[in-house]
């Protein structure tokens, strides 16, 4: 029996792919919240950064925020060119705002209560155009839209993103001597991790593939068979990643070769990334009600949840390091900022859609 149908099936919410996002944002949050703790006095565990920065917070994070985004052009209903571009170009500027509150206002801020405002580099003004992961996310918009105006067959979309992955895998930590050109080029190739985090040529390969990936699952006729091998693609996958782990210059050995990841790193984990999503579907079959539209509300909200987070996390930090003196960092209390963090970002983001449409319903 085809596998496939000629019609879309999967139409509307899939809970798999809520669970996988929600997911993603969680784990984003608790390596943000270790990221930002460390920077102070702190007794974090190895295991604590392995666990959340290299395995949970690196293939299980990001990566699956994108692929989930290259799926989500397939569902969404604005799928005409320039919608795409004026999306993408909504994501670049709010991309920027999220900087705002990831650097610079904890910059000012730990200058003035801690007396440190190294602690949160400024270049001058330039982090604000620093490359995030919603920048690259207004970037990929804006290219596919430029893609979709071409009318390029996902074959071709496939070659260009690997092709782009091997340039970007090629000329990677390419460091200029002007800091505006590491910060210029920073969008497109990996200069210098201060500078860029997601550079398009490196990255363009999960939502591409996410993309394709979504034509044949919103067309998928059994599920069940479609994830029958998912436990394959986590266990490989995890030993290419566990190798990595201790290999200089591998994938997860350092932020850097995780930031300005290869293609042979990028292919791993879009393996990785179907067998998570395999079993956030078994998950989705055994999770109740409750928990599942907690994932849902996740997914719905992630942009926004992603934005506060950046605001809510150094602002917590600085000002526990402040009003706490001695403080220091441990498992248990970054866990709990985290947990913190997750909920307070989630409700202001539940509170600002509902206040924008209560004003669009005003207007």
């Amino acid at each position: 029996m085809d596998l496939f149908a000629k019609e879309k099936i999967n139409i509307g919410r899939q809970k798999e792919l809520d669970i996988a996002k929600g997911f993603s944002i969680l784990f984003m949050i608790f390596i943000h919240t270790i990221i930002i703790a460390m920077l102070f006095e702190n007794t974090v565990s190895w295991v604590s950064i392995v666990l959340f920065d290299d395995i949970l917070g690196g293939p299980s994070a990001a990566p699956v925020f994108m692929f989930c985004m290259g799926i989500g052009m397939v569902y969404t209903r604005s799928k005409e060119p320039e919608k795409m571009i004026r999306r993408g170009i909504s994501l670049l500027l709010i991309g920027f705002i999220v900087n705002i509150g990831e650097f610079i206002l904890p910059h000012f801020l730990s200058g003035y209560l801690l007396n440190d405002p190294t602690l949160f580099p400024f270049y001058g003004g330039l982090i604000l155009f620093y490359v995030d992961i919603l920048g690259f996310a207004g970037q990929t918009f804006i290219l596919m839209g430029i893609l979709k105006k071409f009318n390029v067959s996902n074959k071709q979309l496939l070659i260009f993103a690997i092709f782009l992955s091997i340039i970007g895998s090629l000329v990677k930590y390419t460091i200029f001597d002007s800091t505006i050109l590491n910060f210029l080029f920073g969008y497109f190739i990996g200069t210098y991790e201060a500078f860029t985090t997601f550079p398009l040529f490196n990255w363009f390969i999960f939502p591409a593939a996410g993309y394709v990936y979504g034509q044949y699952f919103i067309r998928c006729k059994d599920k069940s068979q479609f994830f029958k091998f998912w436990p394959v693609c986590i266990i490989i996958p995890l030993m290419y990643f566990i190798y990595t782990l201790f290999t200089p210059g591998g994938y997860l050995y350092g932020d850097a070769t995780y930031y300005f990841l290869n293609t042979v790193d990028a292919i791993f984990t879009i393996i990785y990334i179907h067998g998570f999503i395999g079993f956030n579907y078994l998950l989705s079959l055994k999770l109740p009600d409750r928990l599942i539209n907690f994932f849902i509300v996740l997914s719905k909200h992630i942009n926004m949840i992603y934005i506060a987070q950046w605001y809510y996390i150094p602002i917590t930090i600085i000002l526990i390091v402040y009003l706490i003196k001695g403080n220091v960092f441990t498992d248990l209390s970054v866990f709990l900022i985290a947990i913190f963090i997750i909920a307070i970002s989630t409700l202001s983001a539940i509170g600002y859609k509902n206040l924008k449409s209560k004003i669009k319903s005003a207007g």
